[in-house]
C-alpha cells in the first residue's frame, strides 16, 4: 500500500487536529494512523499522520505546497512530508564486532526491515565474507589519524554514488567528523553500548562489573558533533545479578544492543521520529 506520512511541529493551539483531519478528508484521504503530543512546558504541538495515497485527490508533488497554503501557514507549522516508496537506502558502517551487523542483515533478509542496503563500509576486513554472503557490496576503507580526512571523503563519495538516505553505525569504532555529519543531519544512527549517560571508555562492561550494577543497557541515538550526545531514539535495559561474570555482561549487553538498534532503525524507517532541541518525540 502506498502511503504518505506527515510530521508536524508548531506552537500549541486549538483546532490543529481538526484542521489537519479536515484537509485530508477534503481530498478523499483515508487516514491510517494519527497521533499527537503536546509538550506543555514548551507549549509545542507534535503530530504524525499517515494516509493512503491511491484514492487521494492530490498528486504526490502537489501535497506539500497545498498543505502549506491551507494549513501550515495558518498554524505556523514546521512540517515534513514523507512517502513509503521507494524504499529508503541505508548504508551500514561496521568495524570488527559482528552482533549488530548480523542482526540487521538477518532482519532485512527476513523482510522485517523495509529498506534497501546498497553497501556496507568497514575500517577492517574481518566481516567482508559475511556481508558478501548476503549479496551486499563490501567496501574496506582503513582509517588512521593521518588518513581520516581522505577516508571520510571516500566514504561520502560512496554514499552519494549509491544514493544513500541514511547511515547506521553498527558498532563502528570511529568518531565521525563534524564535516561528515553535516551531510546527514539526523540521518546517522549510532548504537551506544551503555544506557546513556553512563560508563565511558573502551571497556564499559568491565567498569559496570566493577561497580556492581544491577542493570545494563544500550542507547540508539542520532549522531551529532558532540560525542554520544545526540537525540535519543530508543533505550533498553536488562537485569544482571551478582553471579553474572564479565562474559555474561558482554553477552547480555550485546543482546540489548541488537534489539535497541533494530527498534531505532524501524522507527526511523516508519517516520515515527520527530527531532527537536536535541530530543525526540517517538510516535510508537
Amino acid at each position: 500500500m502506498k502511503k504518505a506520512i506527515l510530521l508536524i511541529q508548531c506552537p500549541d493551539q486549538k483546532g490543529i487536529v481538526a484542521e489537519v483531519s479536515r484537509f485530508l478528508y477534503s481530498y478523499n484521504g483515508n487516514i491510517l494512523e494519527i497521533d499527537q503530543h503536546v509538550d506543555e512546558e514548551l507549549s509545542l504541538f507534535f503530530m504524525r499522520a499517515a494516509w493512503e495515497l491511491d484514492s487521494f485527490a492530490l498528486k504526490k508533488e502537489e501535497i506539500s505546497q497545498r498543505f502549506e497554503l491551507e494549513i501550515g501557514n495558518k498554524f505556523d507549522m514546521e512540517f515534513k512530508l514523507h512517502f513509503n516508496f521507494p524504499k529508503p537506502r541505508m548504508a551500514i558502517f561496521v568495524s570488527k564486532l559482528s552482533h549488530c551487523l548480523f542482526d540487521i542483515l538477518g532482519r532485512h533478509h527476513a523482510g522485517q526491515l523495509e529498506v534497501d542496503i546498497p553497501l556496507v563500509i568497514s575500517n577492517h576486513q574481518h566481516l567482508q565474507s559475511i556481508v558478501e554472503a548476503f549479496g551486499i557490496p563490501f567496501y574496506y576503507i582503513p582509517v588512521t589519524a593521518s588518513t581520516k580526512v581522505e577516508a571520510e571523503k571516500r566514504q561520502l563519495e560512496l554514499l552519494q554514488s549509491h544514493n544513500v538516505d541514511f547511515v547506521v553505525l553498527a558498532r563502528y569504532m570511529q568518531i565521525i567528523s563534524a564535516d561528515f555529519i553535516k551531510n546527514y543531519p539526523n540521518r546517522i544512527i549510532n548504537i551506544h553500548h551503555s544506557f546513556l549517560p553512563a560508563f565511558v571508555g573502551a571497556k564499559p562492561y568491565h567498569a559496570a562489573y566493577e561497580r556492581g550494577v544491577k542493570i545494563i543497557g544500550a542507547t540508539a541515538h542520532y549522531v551529532t558533533e558532540e560525542l554520544d550526545a545526540g537525540p535519543i531514539i530508543e533505550q533498553e535495559v536488562a537485569r544482571v545479578r551478582h553471579h553474572n561474570t564479565i562474559s555474561d555482561l558482554v553477552q547480555i549487553g550485546q543482546d540489548v544492543e541488537k534489539v535497541t538498534l533494530s527498534k531505532a532503525i524501524k522507527y526511523h524507517l516508519d517516520r515515527k521520529v520527530l527531532s527537536f532541541k536535541n530530543k525526540t518525540v517517538i510516535f510508537y
